[in-house]
């Protein structure tokens, strides 16, 4: 079952699903990619990782910043002073997940040349941890960012989520909710942008190869929609609820009619 947006799904963007979304839309990137780029190029995943503790400010879009499980007993049993001289009452533990240092790893695809092993194009999408300013998430992309970005390789981000810092360009970027952004090597330091409404559909993109290739086009709605449907998301999103991040008055009135139009909620 497709998702009822015409574009992005506002519901997707949420931390719960967003690593699984994640998954998913490299891997139908990955699959649609070498089906028309093979044999002289293949499309492979690899990961950038960091290490994110306790003071990293993107913490809380990893893990909980605490989970507790308490004791059955102790969370059924009322709070009582005892009523016997002499009884003392004995404190009971509960079951606690303290923070460590937790490697984390975030997935990004690259084209690769395959008779000369150089890689020829790397495409990454973001998720939250890019975008929390001061966080090790963040600190860790714009490092590799700048590598590629002075390197002989072409790049491409993918913002799918609305909060967070967005693009950073010399220029004023255009309002939008989400951006493509095209660095060819040889336009450098300019490059493309596809600034992107919650109400339009996600753009095809132009994925840029070897000079004498023409650019491999890259469906992203396309891209989304199989995404979503192979992941079931209609089953795990509850529509009755509005997203997170919140979105505007108009946003929500606006998403509200399109759930209405697709029976996934009531008029009211």
């Amino acid at each position: 079952m497709p998702s009822p947006f015409p574009g992005m799904d506002p519901y997707l963007e949420s931390l719960h699903l967003w690593p699984d979304v994640h998954h998913g839309l490299i891997s139908e990137m990955q699959a649609q990619l070498n089906r028309h780029l093979r044999p002289k190029y293949h499309v492979r995943v690899e990961e950038r990782v960091y290490i994110s503790d306790e003071s990293d400010p993107g913490r809380k879009h990893i893990i909980p910043d605490l989970r507790i499980a308490a004791n059955d007993r102790a969370v059924s049993r009322e709070f009582t002073i005892p009523i016997e001289s002499g009884s003392v009452a004995v404190a009971e533990p509960v079951v606690l997940t303290t923070l460590i240092d937790e490697e984390i790893h975030e997935a990004r695809l690259e084209i690769i040349d395959t008779q000369e092993k150089t890689v020829v194009t790397v495409i990454e999408i973001l998720s939250p941890t890019n975008k929390v300013a001061g966080s090790r998430g963040r600190r860790n992309y714009e490092e590799k960012r700048r590598e590629v970005m002075t390197s002989s390789s072409h790049f491409v981000e993918i913002d799918l989520l609305r909060d967070g810092d967005h693009l950073h360009c010399r220029e004023l970027l255009p309002q939008a909710d989400y951006y493509v952004h095209v660095s060819r090597r040889e336009k450098r330091p300019k490059g493309y942008v596809w600034p992107i409404l919650l109400t339009q559909e996600l753009p095809v993109i132009g994925i840029p190869l070897m000079p004498e290739d023409p650019d491999a086009q890259l469906n992203l709605q396309q891209v989304l929609n199989s995404a979503y449907d192979r992941a079931a998301y209609d089953l795990e999103v509850d529509y009755q609820k509005d997203p997170l991040p919140p979105l505007s008055e108009a946003g929500s009135v606006w998403i509200h009619e399109v759930l209405k139009e697709n029976g996934l909620r009531k008029s009211v």
